[in-house]
């Protein structure tokens, strides 16, 4: 069963301040279209939630889940696959029932609406993850030759089968949450297996079996758990790159859940430094939070009070909006483009009779004696009666960064009056105080303040027709030390706000000017220091944009 039915390590909250390693190449600038930012959903328990009689509306109209979800800005479905999800009887395990049917069914809606689709293989009978791989009945008593043959069938075979069906799948997941490796015991590792010899092997066939049926056309991801543990996905995909496998996917997915897989600043460390390491795109696959802890069906649930105390996020349903909100800027704060979106794990699970996390079947398959429940009816975007909460709206394009030229990049040399900024140089202020040069966060350039005198100085822009209403300012700094430095916004129709740049010699850190209220169409936005000589202080991707995203 899920893990998430299970107890997590619990983890403190997310800060505004988020230290990375640095990175290379440019990331989304103010032209950059936001589109094809995936904003998915996983609704693999929609037509076992349909079926049990679950009704959805939206301002009090009853509409199609999927068509409530697509008009809130969701661009993509996640679907899990099981190979054999029944016993002998052909009794259902439940959980969704998720077999190739039902999986096809949900698909080609989603495709109907015009959403792109990701097939999580599960590789197994029921659910997989870090604490249960187990083999499909039919495969546990192969040799490890035969085992292979089997996988590469079923995967080639399902992906001709889509094929046929007129449901080319955008992405697949080759595994779900596979710390602990595949197909057990086979593609175990460990607790002391640290070969990733076989689990490499078998990865690579169930790639060939896809690459085979559609080539390109479908982007292949590896699933890890505990998206903020930047050890262990170093650990693992150092390990499954490592050996004489060629691995051939695309894309590292992520699951993280702010009670469970640390702060927002480990999930930002650990997607700058993957994507950079292994040259990959990035995308949380698997998140959620909680718009309460009440209990939808009195059966137990898996987001407690306890979890909102470690998340930092109030378990209401503005909290559930500002996590994603910042879940969001993290993934847009990925350098060079990497951060490519996320996936809300099951936003339609309501809590109607039948709808449970399996059915007797299959508690008796895995030898389970806890009861049948939704233990997730407090995480969804719909409130027990399938009212969209007004946080479903969390799914929507995000706004673009208004700041021009914001990492520096666009003058393509060093400069000490980088385009689209102002310099401002108090009296005896050096001009070469403020420049641009090589060694920035984001893309080739970063700008810098030096002398070798007591200095001076602001670098700064005035944004105008801005539509009035909330803001947000950010920056990547590192800051060896000055009398005064803050990133500060101004002149908006309020007061002043900034914030004091931290010392932060060794390594870049995101800071945050929040709750910014333009209510004269304009604001201006820039950094202010006073130091020493020798003081220094670095700066890159400069973000401004509307609250929400």
């Amino acid at each position: 069963m899920k893990k998430i039915f299970m107890a997590f390590t619990a983890f403190v909250a997310s800060a505004a301040v988020f230290a990375a390693p640095v990175p290379v190449s440019a990331s989304r600038s103010s032209d950059s279209d936001y589109s094809d930012f995936i904003r998915g959903v996983d609704v693999s328990m929609l037509k076992t939630v349909e079926d049990c009689g679950g009704l959805f509306y939206d301002n009090a109209v009853p509409q199609d889940a999927l068509e409530i979800l697509k008009n809130h800005g969701a661009n993509a479905v996640r679907l899990r696959l099981w190979v054999d999800p029944y016993d002998a009887n052909g009794d259902s395990y439940g959980g969704g029932g998720n077999d190739y049917a039902t999986t096809l069914g949900l698909a080609q809606r989603a495709k109907q609406l015009g959403m792109k689709v990701l097939i999580d293989f599960h590789l197994s009978d029921w659910w997989a993850d870090p604490g249960t791989q187990s083999k499909p009945k039919a495969w546990e008593n192969l040799t490890y030759a035969d085992l292979k043959t089997a996988l590469y069938d079923y995967v080639k075979d399902t992906m001709d089968d889509l094929v046929s069906d007129g449901m080319i799948p955008d992405m697949v997941q080759i595994g779900n949450e596979t710390s602990s490796g595949i197909l057990w015991e086979d593609g175990y590792v460990g607790n002391g297996v640290n070969s990733f010899s076989n689990l490499a092997d078998l990865v690579s066939t169930a790639i060939d079996g896809v690459r085979d049926s559609v080539g390109n056309q479908t982007k292949v991801i590896l699933h890890l758990d505990n998206g903020g543990n930047n050890s262990l996905y170093r650990w693992w995909f150092d390990g499954i790159t490592g050996t004489n496998h060629e691995v051939d996917f695309d894309m590292i997915g992520l699951t993280y859940y702010p009670m469970w897989h640390g702060t927002l600043e480990d999930l930002q460390y650990n997607m700058n430094d993957i994507s950079q390491r292994y040259g990959k795109d990035v995308i949380v696959v698997e998140t959620a939070y909680g718009w309460t802890t009440d209990d939808g069906d009195g059966l137990g649930s898996s987001f407690s009070p306890q979890d909102a105390i470690n998340a930092g996020y109030p378990a209401t349903v503005q909290g559930q909006y500002d996590f994603m909100r910042d879940l969001t800027q993290v993934i847009l704060n990925v350098p060079n483009e990497r951060g490519i979106g996320f996936f809300y794990w099951e936003p339609t699970w309501l809590p109607v009779e039948g709808a449970y996390w399996g059915t007797e079947t299959g508690k008796e398959y895995i030898g389970d004696t806890g009861i049948l429940s939704n233990p997730w009816d407090n995480l969804t975007l719909f409130d027990f009666n399938g009212n969209a909460l007004d946080s479903i709206d969390l799914l929507a394009e995000p706004s673009p960064n208004l700041a021009e030229n914001p990492s520096f990049e666009e003058d393509g040399a060093v400069t000490s009056s980088p385009q689209g900024w102002n310099v401002w140089l108090d009296s005896g202020t050096a001009a070469a105080t403020v420049k641009t040069e090589s060694g920035g966060i984001d893309g080739a350039y970063k700008l810098t303040f030096w002398s070798d005198d007591d200095y001076s100085c602001s670098v700064y822009q005035v944004l105008t027709g801005l539509e009035n209403g909330t803001y947000a300012l950010s920056a990547w700094i590192m800051n060896g030390g000055q009398d005064v430095c803050w990133l500060y916004a101004k002149n908006f129709g309020g007061t002043e706000k900034n914030v004091l740049l931290p010392l932060s010699d060794t390594g870049w850190t995101r800071i945050s000017v929040e709750g910014i209220e333009v209510a004269n169409h304009q604001c201006e936005i820039g950094i202010y220091t006073v130091a020493g000589e020798g003081d220094w202080c670095n700066a890159d991707l400069i973000r401004f944009s509307k609250s929400g995203s």
